[in-house]
C-alpha cells in the first residue's frame, strides 16, 4: 500500500480514478459510514460524475476525535486479527450478520498496515466536511439506523439539511453498520432510488 494519499480529497480522487479505469462517466455512489464521507467529497469535487448519492450511516462531519482514536494511534504491525475483531464491538449490531462475512472483514483489517489505519483515520478526522465547502447537487438518499451509537438522529437531520432535496430513511432496530445488518433492505431501497432517477421529469 502507498506511503501517502489518505486525505479525504485523495480518497475521493481514488474513486474517480477507478471510475476512469473502468470506463464510467458517472455513477450512483453508495457509501457506508466513512465511505459515505468520501462519496460526499466526490459529489463536491466531481459533481458531473455523480448521478446520485446513497449515504448509509454516513457522518456530515468527522472533525473531532472519536473515543477509539487512541487505539488506532497505538497500532503497530502486524495488526492482530484479535484487535480488528474487538474493534467491531465499537458498533453494536442488532441483526444477525453471517460469521463468514465478519471473518472476511477481520482478515481485511489485519492485512491493512498500521500506518494506513493511522493515516486514513487522520485524513478523515482532520478534513473539512464536504458540505461545508460547497453544495451537493446530486439526488441523495440518506439511510440511518435508529440504534446507531456513533451518529445521532440530530446529526443525520443536520446532514439531510445540508443537502437540498435529500431524503432520510430511518431503519428501526438497526445500528451503525446498516449495510451489514440490512443488506436486502438496502438493495431494495437502492434499486428503487436508482429507478427513480431514470424516470423522466415533466
Amino acid at each position: 500500500m502507498p506511503q501517502s494519499g489518505y486525505s479525504l480529497v485523495e480518497l475521493a480522487d481514488d474513486v474517480v480514478a477507478f471510475m476512469d479505469e473502468v470506463g464510467l462517466s458517472s455513477a450512483v455512489l453508495l457509501g457506508s459510514s466513512s465511505g459515505g464521507y468520501v462519496a460526499q467529497q466526490v459529489a463536491i469535487t466531481n459533481p458531473h460524475r455523480v448521478a446520485g448519492l446513497v449515504l448509509v450511516g454516513s457522518p456530515r462531519t468527522l472533525q473531532g476525535r472519536p473515543s477509539f482514536g487512541d487505539e488506532v494511534d497505538q497500532l503497530s504491525d502486524p495488526v492482530e486479527a484479535a484487535w480488528v475483531r474487538k474493534s467491531l464491538t465499537w458498533f453494536p449490531r442488532f441483526h444477525e450478520v453471517p460469521d463468514w462475512y465478519i471473518e472476511d472483514r477481520v482478515r481485511d483489517g489485519a492485512h491493512t498496515p498500521a500506518r494506513v489505519w493511522r493515516a486514513t483515520f487522520e485524513g478523515l478526522c482532520t478534513a473539512r466536511p464536504p458540505t461545508d465547502t460547497a453544495t451537493i447537487t446530486a439526488p441523495t438518499l440518506i439511510i440511518w439506523g435508529d440504534r446507531d451509537e456513533l451518529l445521532s438522529r440530530d446529526q443525520q437531520d443536520d446532514l439531510a439539511g445540508a443537502i437540498a432535496g435529500s431524503h432520510l430513511v430511518v431503519y428501526e432496530d438497526t445500528g451503525h453498520l446498516v449495510l451489514w445488518e440490512q443488506p436486502e433492505r438496502i438493495a431494495h431501497d437502492l434499486t428503487r432510488f436508482v429507478a427513480s432517477l431514470r424516470r423522466p421529469t415533466r
